[in-house]
């Protein structure tokens, strides 16, 4: 039977529609709200660890991202002139025949998210958040930012680093700069390359990830001191300065920067909720309980994880405090896992471009990182 009847997710990204998704699939009504007043999607392209794809087969849309985008088996090392080093293979999840990885473009991702949530009737109102939320035994009540009210058996606060149901019911959590900012744009994929690609710089490093036959996106991942402001018109001309290091295929795609519309650039910012992640029908998921840095690509894979297994065990338990409580037991190491893995990937890259002794062998923490993700959640 399940412990809840009816849900309300807030937040209308990855993490909020496979929520969505998963609960509507398991026969809960619920109601999504989004602030944005359209479907908008920040960046250009998503990698997919076989986890993230996992995660996706159990709602039914693995394979419709993998026929979207593009899989490939791993990551090809080389240097800024592009002499190859050597090749990491990444482990296949546990329990899965998804492939070790893929890359799509994020809007087709969010479009089959949420189409499938509409096509399961699931209630979506974009230009609205929580104002308030007032809990009770019996269900909690929830003001919206428009005036109108309604009761809920379970909210799930999947809104991002930015959260309004964390502040409202946990309390505010600052970001933290890491020190680092990416820079992405998308560009015409190469027909050779078949695997993802990292290039390591002297003060900087380039990834190239495969997204269809025809596409793929570079992300730059750069020592940003003090945080600074980058000026919007000048990302383009900014970015091909800090890959004026780099000659073969990065040095070529760098000629490609003719208009700062094609730059995104993000600083690198993290949080970790201390603390339990539920409050008595409230819960959180994804960004808003733990925001990592990309170094792993496990944003997206741990807030589905998470939707998928809050879902799965609202749905087989009689008892929602129960239900909620083995959810906290069970996302909170493994995201802690992540969160640490990166923050070392992201200490050593700093120390390492600044000359100084590194404190972690990144190899082994990436591999120990990619091995502990296929395990089962």
């Amino acid at each position: 039977m399940g412990c809840i009847k009816k849900a309300l997710i807030v937040g209308g990204g990855i993490g909020g529609l496979a929520a969505a998704v998963a609960m509507r699939q398991k026969g809960v009504e619920v109601d999504l709200v989004e602030i944005k007043k359209e479907w908008t999607v920040v960046g250009v392209g998503i990698i997919q660890p076989s986890n993230a794809l996992r995660a996706l087969s159990h709602i039914g849309l693995a394979q419709q991202c993998i026929d979207n985008g593009w899989p490939f088996e791993g990551w090809q090392l080389f240097d800024n002139n592009g002499v190859l080093l050597g090749e990491v293979p990444t482990p296949k999840a546990e329990n899965s025949d998804c492939p070790p990885n893929n890359g799509i473009t994020r809007p087709i991702l969010h479009s089959l998210l949420s189409e499938a949530a509409i096509d399961l009737g699931v209630s979506i109102q974009l230009g609205a958040s929580v104002e308030s939320i007032d809990q009770s035994v019996e269900s909690a009540l929830v003001t919206f930012t428009d005036g109108r009210q309604a009761s809920y058996d379970l909210v799930v606060g999947a809104d991002g680093v930015y959260s309004k149901v964390r502040d409202l019911v946990f309390g505010h959590t600052e970001l933290k700069f890491v020190g680092q900012a990416v820079w992405r744009f998308i560009t015409a994929r190469p027909k050779e390359m078949r695997w993802g690609g990292i290039y390591y710089g002297k003060n900087n490093k380039v990834g190239l990830v495969p997204l269809s036959e025809e596409l793929m996106y570079l992300f730059l991942v750069t020592s940003e001191p003090g945080n600074p402001r980058k000026p919007n018109d000048q990302l383009h001309t900014l970015l091909r300065e800090q890959l004026s290091d780099y000659t073969g295929l990065v040095g070529r795609l760098a000629e490609e920067l003719k208009d700062a519309s094609q730059v995104v650039y993000k600083p690198i910012e993290e949080l970790f909720v201390e603390g339990s992640w539920c409050r008595e029908r409230v819960v959180l998921i994804g960004d808003a309980a733990h925001a990592s840095s990309p170094h792993l690509a496990a944003g997206a894979s741990m807030a589905l994880e998470d939707a998928v297994l809050l879902a799965q065990l609202v749905d087989e338990s009689e008892d929602l405090q129960e239900a909620l409580k083995v959810y906290n037991e069970r996302r909170q190491p493994r995201c802690r896992n992540v969160s640490d893995a990166c923050a070392k990937l992201v200490k050593t890259e700093l120390q390492e471009w600044a000359g100084e002794p590194l404190s972690h062998e990144p190899g082994q923490v990436f591999a120990g990182a990619l091995q502990d993700l296929a395990r089962p959640y």
